[in-house]
């Protein structure tokens, strides 16, 4: 098995394979079957979002999906007595409890499968489709520009800058765009724009939607801007159960947004995006109880982060070496990113260790590997691998 094998990899194909050809050369190469005869053809050309579970690993320690250690659910207080009946659309006692919860009117939430939904619901609701564009600022969540793709939506795909902040030039950079999306804390550098920054790309972009992606931010709730939504009407903030909160598998987000902005959104939302499993295990984990645990692990992870970060710290300073070998950027989620000049070393480290962590093709990060903060067993055993080959190292006399 390669270095990459056991990480999860970005969404670039690795080789020129039939099902990633312009569709010109698909003909030329094969007969179409029905199916890509009739398909869209841009859709031929796409290469799907590589998530964690599609592209798989070996291992014991999964840390390639920011997914949460804990399990919480209750599962004996779960009331399934109505699976035979449709849920509401959006159901009144999770809108409720997570107005209560982000301090947002209800007027102004929607419940969503995941974020992934709500960054879908966004473009198919203010994109024209071949006319319109959305703009987004990378390395960062590959979702934003997937789902443009997806719609035949243009992408301007624009750098942060070299510590990752918005380039100084970006309110030029994006004119035309219909949505400005910018992850904060960004997925997967860990890093974040301050909050005044914010505003400010807000107040600069009046005729764009402002969509600050918030996964992570109970890791970081100062640099939240949902209490600037009443004053903004071009600002959406997305967020998820998925990563504070413990719930991926339960697929579960919010939109935050103007109530005229949620009423076109209403227009193209399916008729049950919330199926009633899913609403009930997110009312539970937003009562005062639920929110009070996820407090706790987040504490706890990121007690466990900063042991983690510590040693991986370590291992890149230059004590033993006569040159840095990498750097580790602060983490403002529930993971942190190292660039390691000896990535190759450290990737068949962490596969032979059974570590399943995130590697990344995008060239800005070709050096890089994520961590997702966990358990303080993995962790232990993270430390203990990064501490080892430390002092495995020889001095610079020898």
């Amino acid at each position: 098995m390669s270095q990459m094998s056991s990480m999860e990899k970005t969404a670039e194909p690795t080789a020129l394979t039939a099902s990633k050809l312009a569709p010109s050369t698909l003909a030329q190469s094969a007969p179409l079957n029905l199916a890509e005869r009739l398909a869209r053809p841009e859709l031929l050309d796409l290469t799907p979002y590589q998530s964690a579970r599609r592209l798989g690993g070996r291992g014991d320690i999964w840390i390639n999906a920011n997914e949460s250690p804990f399990n919480n659910v209750d599962t004996a207080a779960l009331d399934l007595s109505k699976l035979n009946r449709y849920p509401e659309c959006q159901p009144p006692q999770l809108i409720s409890a997570y107005s209560e919860y982000s301090g947002v009117s209800t007027s102004k939430i929607v419940a969503s499968r995941g974020a992934d939904e709500a960054i879908e619901l966004l473009i198919r609701a203010f994109c024209i489709p071949g006319v319109d564009s959305i703009a987004c600022f990378g390395p960062t969540y590959g979702m934003y520009a997937i789902s443009a793709n997806t719609f035949n939506v243009g992408v301007k795909a624009l750098n942060l800058s070299a510590e990752y902040g918005l380039p100084t030039s970006y309110a030029e950079d994006v004119r035309g765009a219909k949505l400005v999306f910018i992850c904060n804390p960004n997925n997967p550098t860990g890093t974040v724009i301050d909050k005044a920054i914010i505003e400010q790309a807000i107040k600069a972009l009046p005729d764009a939607l402002v969509v600050i992606d918030e996964a992570y931010i109970e890791f970081c709730p100062e640099y939240s801007v949902a209490d600037l939504l009443e004053s903004h009407p071009n600002l959406v903030v997305l967020r998820t159960l998925s990563k504070a909160f413990a719930l991926a598998g339960a697929r579960c987000g919010f939109m935050l947004a103007n109530e005229a902005v949620v009423e076109i959104i209403m227009r193209v939302i399916a008729p049950y995006p919330v199926p009633l499993p899913v609403s009930e295990v997110a009312t539970q984990a937003l009562s005062s109880a639920g929110i009070a645990r996820m407090k706790v692990q987040v504490a706890q992870l990121n007690e466990q982060g900063a042991r983690l970060t510590a040693a991986i710290s370590a291992y890149c300073s230059k004590s033993n070496s006569s040159e840095s070998r990498a750097r580790v950027l602060k983490p403002n989620g529930n993971y942190v990113l190292a660039e390691f000049d000896d990535v190759a070393k450290v990737a068949a480290l962490l596969q032979s260790s059974g570590v399943v962590a995130r590697a990344y093709k995008d060239p800005r990060l070709a050096k890089a590997i994520r961590f997702s903060f966990s358990s303080k067993a993995d962790t232990d055993v993270l430390v203990n691998l990064f501490e080892s080959q430390r002092t495995e190292q020889p001095s610079e006399n020898e």
